[in-house]
């Protein structure tokens, strides 16, 4: 098969996986064979998980409870950062730097916290509160999913 019948291809199942995730309440689909991966997500997938069910963006069935894994008890009076996105966190900006947080440290909103990287791109995760640091849920290297906590904060 040429390169051209191959893109066609490729091209004519994103279409259908489109499909399949516009008729469903998925906020995320990842699909991978024979070394490609395909990630397709809704608008809603990039926000916050309270947001999103707020703007009417992410709407799961009632009948299916969120997995346990991805909304993790945070303390009373704490504010989670969670990842807009699936992809590798890094907690510092290059292997044997300075983390960007560490426990008990101040962060201020706007401050970038980690790096994700999804598809070879690096993407800088930024605070969104003002506060200190209670938890480092995600350790340097992990795979993250979208929604997951990244971080605990003690609002300001």
């Amino acid at each position: 098969m040429s390169q051209p019948e191959q893109v066609a291809d490729l091209i004519a199942i994103v279409d259908r996986l489109e499909g399949l995730l516009e008729r469903s309440w998925l906020a995320e689909l990842e699909v991978e064979t024979q070394g490609i991966t395909v990630i397709l997500r809704t608008p809603g997938a990039l926000l916050p998980g309270s947001l999103a069910g707020a703007a009417g963006l992410l709407e799961e069935p009632p009948s299916v409870p969120p997995p346990a894994a991805e909304k993790p008890a945070v303390p009373r009076g704490s504010h989670a950062i969670v990842a807009p996105l699936t992809g590798v966190y890094y907690r510092s900006p290059s292997p044997g730097a300075e983390p960007y947080l560490r426990e008990g440290g101040p962060v201020n909103a706007g401050q970038v916290i980690g790096l994700i990287e999804a598809m070879k791109l690096f993407n800088e995760i930024k605070s969104d509160v003002t506060g200190i640091v209670r938890h480092i849920a995600a350790g340097d290297g992990d795979l993250v999913k979208a929604r997951q906590t990244l971080v605990e904060v003690d609002p300001a």
